[in-house]
């Protein structure tokens, strides 16, 4: 019993230390150096069967800009309250949006994963090539041509935001 009791207060204490984490710091700028150098960063912690590693580019609250170094297919994603935007820096794949998530589990409170996508619209996407996805939009990086390079921008939409 005092096992239990003991777990569920440091439980509740991480849960509450996490909840009230700070929120990034502020950085407004990143140059072609500073990106060049985060990408050789993401390929040195990839490891072996891992389909994505993330880095990030830039911080203003709520708004983040990451670097998304993909090697394979990961899951598929739903935000429920955010838009986001892709702009492919190098390489290429397939995006697909729209559908239902196949296997689809909550994440977090605002997220939910899924192993892929039934239905959907496909895209091939390389370097130069932007995709914003609405907030509740199903999306997946269905396949990989070798490697992709990503800058992704999540974007806080209300509730109330359209499609």
């Amino acid at each position: 019993m005092r096992a239990i009791a003991i777990g569920l207060i440091l439980m509740f204490t991480g849960a509450a230390a996490w909840a009230q984490r700070p929120a990034p710091p502020t950085k407004t700028y990143a140059s072609a150096a500073d990106i060049a150098a985060l990408l050789e960063k993401a390929k040195a912690d990839h490891k072996e069967g891992q389909p994505t590693v993330i880095e990030r580019i830039v911080t203003l609250a709520p708004y983040g800009a990451n670097l998304e170094y993909r090697t394979g297919v990961g899951p598929a994603a739903v935000h429920e309250r955010e838009a986001e935007l892709f702009y492919v820096l190098d390489g290429s794949g397939t995006l697909t949006t729209g559908g239902k998530l196949i296997n689809e589990k909550r994440t977090n409170a605002e997220n939910l994963t899924g192993t892929g996508i039934e239905g959907g619209s496909s895209r091939h996407v390389s370097k130069g090539d932007v995709a914003i996805v609405p907030e509740n939009t199903p999306h997946w990086f269905s396949s990989i041509d070798g490697t992709v390079v990503l800058m992704s921008l999540h974007v806080p939409r209300s509730s109330g935001g359209t499609h």
